[in-house]
């Protein structure tokens, strides 16, 4: 089920990205209208034009951004983003919702400086700000023998070799 879904995901973020085929047309190979076929659940219309639309759009992205299953980005966007929500403009809802669709590994690789992101990325007002929010975290809160360099994997974990007479060779098993 979730490869299908990432699969769906994938297809929605194509279709979203070319200018070739509008979200509302029909495919050749199908009657029903593209809209239908790929719900706009990921990505809302922004309309701020009364408060109970605002209210709903707001909840709708503080949910995402608090329950993406993946503990570290659940916790770092959802407070920042309950942080910020209120005080976006328009374009700053659309940036949100961009990095909102973002895959939950490269997006957390790219927070933490592990790898450098994609330019449509790096030029995300929002990326910016939640990624130095971040580093800024990280320089503060934990040792640099701690942490990989900038472009390279994390360690794996405390564990990782136990030399004893009944533990594994290697890996945290």
């Amino acid at each position: 089920m979730g490869s299908l879904r990432r699969g769906v995901l994938g297809l929605h973020r194509i279709l979203n990205s070319t200018a070739i085929a509008p979200r509302a047309s029909v495919s050749a190979t199908s009657p029903i209208p593209s809209e239908t076929l790929i719900p706009s659940i990921h990505s809302p219309e922004i309309d701020l034009s009364n408060e109970e639309s605002k209210r709903r759009l707001f909840n709708r992205l503080l949910y995402r951004s608090k329950q993406r299953g993946f503990l570290e980005l659940d916790l770092v966007l959802g407070k920042w983003v309950e942080e910020h929500i209120h005080s976006m403009d328009h374009n700053g809802i659309k940036s949100l919702v961009h990095v909102l669709d973002l895959e939950n590994p490269d997006l957390w690789k790219w927070l933490t400086g592990q790898e450098q992101p994609p330019e449509a990325v790096s030029i995300n007002p929002v990326f910016c700000a939640v990624r130095e929010k971040v580093m800024n975290n990280l320089n503060s809160h934990s040792a640099p023998e701690t942490r990989a360099m900038p472009g390279k994997p994390w360690v794996r974990g405390w564990d990782d070799i136990k030399k004893g007479r009944d533990s594994p060779v290697s890996g945290n098993q």
